[in-house]
């Protein structure tokens, strides 16, 4: 149970403000055009999404996690590792497919938040997409299923993450849509749905 700002102690009501919450954050985020004036590929881009999220939940909303985490036989970056982890994908190209998604795997293995790490990299991920390569991802053509067992192997091999997300790319890249749908994806992905973007 994570301590948090809306003094919920229970399990199942605190996913649900979770989500209720972030969510609409996420959809305010795009719609006042805050998530336009982010650094893009950058650990401080990506803890400013982390912020806009998660802010009203969890004091720890932006800030690298001090404690270690693992979900379920996946055990990410131990907490002394962090700094110099987070200083080297910094520093990693993202010109390419190949590149920007050998940057998103590199961040998932970091995880460096102590929650809500693959909502606010699926952001963050679509952004170096659309800066770079002038699309990004309709989340709604990746299987949660296929998508998670890819991501659980693409600290061996990124090549089936790299497909999926490279065979459901779009160049609708200003779609308020495409993105509101990718968030509600992203959140289905993380047993998150009991709400859509539309509802909030």
């Amino acid at each position: 149970m994570l301590d948090n700002k809306l003094g919920i102690t229970n399990q199942i009501e605190l996913a649900k403000a979770e989500e209720r919450i972030s969510k609409a954050n996420a959809k305010r985020f795009y719609d006042s055009g805050d998530i336009n004036d982010l650094e893009i590929g950058t650990y401080k881009g990506l803890a400013d999404i982390h912020n806009y999220l998660f802010d009203d939940i969890y004091d720890f909303a932006g800030k690298t996690r001090t404690v270690n985490v693992s979900k379920g036989n996946i055990r990410f970056a131990p907490v002394m590792y962090l700094e110099v982890s987070l200083n080297h994908i910094d520093s990693m190209p993202q010109a390419t497919i190949e590149e920007i998604v050998a940057k998103y795997v590199e961040m998932n293995i970091v995880h460096p938040f102590r929650e809500g790490n693959g909502r606010s990299t699926r952001i963050w991920l679509d952004l170096i997409l659309k800066k770079e390569l002038g699309k990004v991802v309709d989340w709604n053509l990746i299987d949660k299923d296929n998508y998670l067992s890819a991501m659980e192997r693409s600290p061996v091999n990124d090549l089936e993450i790299r497909y999926l997300i490279n065979n459901a790319l779009t160049t609708s890249i200003d779609d308020r849509e495409v993105y509101l749908k990718g968030i509600d994806v992203s959140y289905y992905y993380e047993g998150y749905a009991e709400y859509t973007t539309d509802d909030l």
